[in-house]
């Protein structure tokens, strides 16, 4: 019981940050910084994963372990100093951007 309320308190949460992002905020953050590699449908691109799919608490973890320098595969040295500056509003904004637009 204790887990199914934790778990749906956690879908709640996110589902309050998705509908708290700025989904201008996270189309702009995705053009300028996101789009070179990953494409500019999130499908991915020569060694560069696809993000389209992607639920935004998995994209929102992995921004944030970036940002926090840790490696989590082979394209981590290209996306700690990416996730170096993000806030953690840029992150919520990116996260909900992408699992709404790219399904």
């Amino acid at each position: 019981m204790v887990r199914i309320l934790a778990c749906a308190m956690t879908v709640a949460l996110i589902s309050t940050q998705l509908q708290a992002a700025d989904q201008e905020a996270g189309k702009s953050l995705y053009s300028s910084n996101c789009a070179q590699c990953h494409g500019p449908t999130a499908k991915g691109m020569a060694s560069f994963p696809s993000l389209a799919g992607r639920e935004a608490s998995y994209i929102q973890s992995r921004l944030e372990t970036y940002r926090a320098g840790e490696r989590v595969g082979a394209n981590s040295g290209l996306m700690i100093p990416n996730a170096r500056d993000l806030s953690d509003e840029d992150i919520a904004n990116l996260s909900a951007y992408i699992s709404e637009n790219f399904k």
